[in-house]
């Protein structure tokens, strides 16, 4: 028994002894945590304290493309989504002097990548500015050397350079950017905000797939991209314009041209065009003069297409109709001491036949029985003495004095467009109120963004009123008028030819410059098409009818001919075996075919037939004389297709127009 109680007795003691040495171990174990806990939870403090700005400069470097980026600017495009203005990613070198610790080593590097004054860089650089532009838009050669010689303190950044893929086409229309890229003028200048690239300041981040994700000062994405804009010019029709006032002024020596084509139901400008040309590419390279938006900003006394507005307001108030004569004084008049004079003498005129034979004084005559005050309301309605309403920089409202202030002699005057300032952009308005059937609707360049507050059309003329006009326009063109030059065989044209006395130097009367000019409304009846040319001091011929009207004569074939509108000559051969004929008299075996690899033989097709040829290579040709068939063509039949963008646009490229066979027979 006393053994088993000794035992018993030793047992718990064991028992005790295994529980220290588990405890023991427990402790040892936690001790061994709480070491590796604080090991790691001072590792977490070195990387975050002290390794954390070398790790961010790192983690920067995958993640971070720059510390600002601009943004590219919005797009400005044609009506028929032909690209007019666009932008071109480039590099540009910019320096934080603050980080720069060696200036002059620095300049020194900088004088030989980028070809500068290291004078003019080490004054740069030697400032405590935090930001200082090096070089603009710098060559791709330049910005890889750049990435080489790793200057500290030097960075590289994209910018955007502003191209015009067209060169000068509606070079004045688009205006053009400073290097800075803020629009100066013209669509650039009026719609700057909208297209206006933004500029990321802070952040400029990569996602895993390498997508650019620009983020502001709190973090947040944003998109610095421009907005685009849409233009209702057409680049066909507006090629077609250009070269035809290039053509007026350069064959009658003028100081600059203006063409204008607007379609009629909807007021849209489909060309816009100025000479000389202006190339917003090189804007340094061009005066101010050529800049120029003259249709909107260069005031000139209309002279004689103001008439059929005083025509219509006459109507309009019952003063005449279209049958009522008049004594035009076989061609001298005088009123008031001041003589009035026609260019051809006629007595006795009917109203219709004042306006087309464009009697000066037959419509002073006219202007009198209404009065200043009727007219001066028409003229107001018509939009005159205000803005044309399009928004441009430039427009100017014209020079339309009270009638108060008119003299007798000044109402004869105005009524044949001498002695009232207007701009090309208020006279194709006017005329579209007539072309409308006397509704004034607002002209419209931009289609994207839209107007928001559009003017309401508002009748000024009736129907009646503007159809009789229209007709009397008509015998001007197609009778014996003032402007059958325009004439185009199987196309019915209202129009009136302009030949108006420019202002003397300082005021001192009218001095020996005069503008010609011619209005064109396509077809009479019903017009859909408005043609409008201004040449500014032909020499040595001056009247609008031989100066003018041949341009807009081949503005309305070009023009029509592209919208489908042109239809074939009277008596011309059917397409088919037309072809057939020329392909059998070729020697060079060309095909009437625009994608053939050479200029086919055009000769004996109709205008229309022609055109359709080239507009399946993109050709707009210059016209020559008159008729509505080819009977000479340059490039000859055969020779290849030339190079290049300005063959493209059929610069050398001329058609010459006859009667065909009749013609030469004769």
């Amino acid at each position: 028994m006393a053994v088993k109680s000794r035992i018993e007795r030793k047992r718990p003691k064991e028992a005790r002894s295994r529980t220290d040495l588990g405890r023991l171990k427990l402790t040892l174990a936690a001790l061994c945590l709480a070491v590796i806990w604080v090991v790691l939870w001072g590792r977490a403090a070195y990387v975050q304290l002290y390794l954390g700005p070398k790790l961010s400069i790192a983690a920067s470097k995958q993640n971070l493309a720059t510390e600002f980026e601009l943004g590219e600017r919005g797009r400005i495009y044609a009506s028929n989504n032909a690209l007019l203005a666009t932008s071109v990613e480039s590099k540009s070198v910019y320096a934080s002097p603050v980080e720069i610790k060696n200036p002059a080593g620095t300049a020194q590097a900088l004088a030989q990548i980028l070809g500068a004054s290291k004078k003019n860089l080490l004054k740069e650089l030697s400032s405590r500015k935090g930001f200082v532009w090096v070089k603009r838009q710098v060559e791709d050669r330049e910005a890889q050397e750049l990435l080489k010689a790793n200057l500290p303190g030097i960075h590289l950044t994209s910018e955007f350079r502003r191209m015009y893929p067209n060169r000068h086409l509606a070079g004045q229309v688009l205006g053009f950017v400073d290097v800075d890229g803020k629009g100066l003028e013209g669509v650039e200048g009026l719609f700057d905000e909208r297209m206006a690239g933004g500029r990321a300041k802070f952040v400029v981040q990569r996602d895993a797939s390498g997508r650019r994700l620009y983020l502001d000062a709190q973090g947040r994405e944003m998109n610095i991209k421009g907005q685009d804009v849409r233009l209702t010019i057409d680049t066909v029709v507006q090629d077609a314009a250009e070269q035809a006032v290039a053509d007026a002024v350069q064959r009658y020596n003028g100081r600059s041209g203006m063409a204008m084509v607007v379609r009629v139901e909807t007021g849209d400008i489909l060309a816009l065009a100025h000479y000389p040309y202006f190339n917003s590419n090189n804007p340094q390279d061009s005066k101010p003069a050529a800049r120029r938006n003259r249709a909107a900003l260069d005031i000139f006394e209309p002279g004689s297409t103001m008439k059929p507005f005083l025509m219509a307001a006459a109507l309009e108030h019952k003063v005449i109709d279209a049958n009522k004569v008049f004594d035009c004084e076989n061609g001298k008049w005088n009123l008031r001491g001041k003589t009035i004079r026609d260019t051809h003498p006629y007595r006795w005129l009917s109203a219709n036949r004042v306006l087309r034979y464009s009697s000066n004084i037959g419509t002073a005559k006219i202007g009198l029985a209404l009065g200043a005050q009727p007219f001066y309301n028409t003229l107001r309605g018509l939009g005159f003495g205000e803005k044309p309403g399009l928004g441009l920089p430039s427009e100017s409202a014209g020079i339309l004095r009270q009638p108060k202030e008119w003299t007798e002699f000044d109402l004869a005057a105005i009524s044949f467009g001498q002695g009232v300032g207007v701009t090309n952009l208020q006279m194709a308005k006017a005329f579209l109120c007539l072309a409308n059937k006397g509704v004034v609707k607002p002209l419209r360049l931009v289609v994207e963004p839209p107007v928001e507050d559009v003017a309401e059309p508002v009748r000024v003329f009736s129907e009646q009123t503007a159809n009789t006009v229209l007709s009397m326009m008509r015998e001007v063109v197609e009778e014996d008028g003032t402007g059958k030059v325009a004439r185009i065989p199987g196309v019915s044209m209202a129009g009136k030819t302009g030949t108006a006395q420019k202002v003397g130097g300082a005021g001192k009367g009218y001095g020996e410059g005069i503008v010609a000019s011619f209005v064109g409304l396509v077809p009479a009846e019903k017009p859909e098409f408005l043609f409008l040319v201004s040449v500014d001091e032909p020499t040595p011929v001056t009247y609008g009818g031989i100066v003018a009207a041949p341009a807009v004569r081949d503005m309305a074939i070009k023009t029509l001919s592209y919208f489908g509108r042109l239809p074939e000559a009277k008596g011309a051969p059917q397409a088919d075996a037309q072809e057939h004929s020329m392909t059998a008299r070729a020697t060079h075996s060309p095909t009437v075919d625009g994608n053939s690899a050479t200029v086919p033989n055009l000769v004996g097709l109709s205008v229309r037939r022609a055109l359709e040829v080239l507009g399946k290579r993109g050709v707009v040709p210059s016209l020559k004389g008159g008729g509505m068939e080819i009977t000479n063509q340059k490039p000859a039949p055969g020779e290849p297709w030339p190079e290049g963008g300005d063959a493209a646009k059929g610069e050398g490229f001329t058609l010459w127009l006859g009667h065909g066979e009749k013609e030469k027979t004769q």
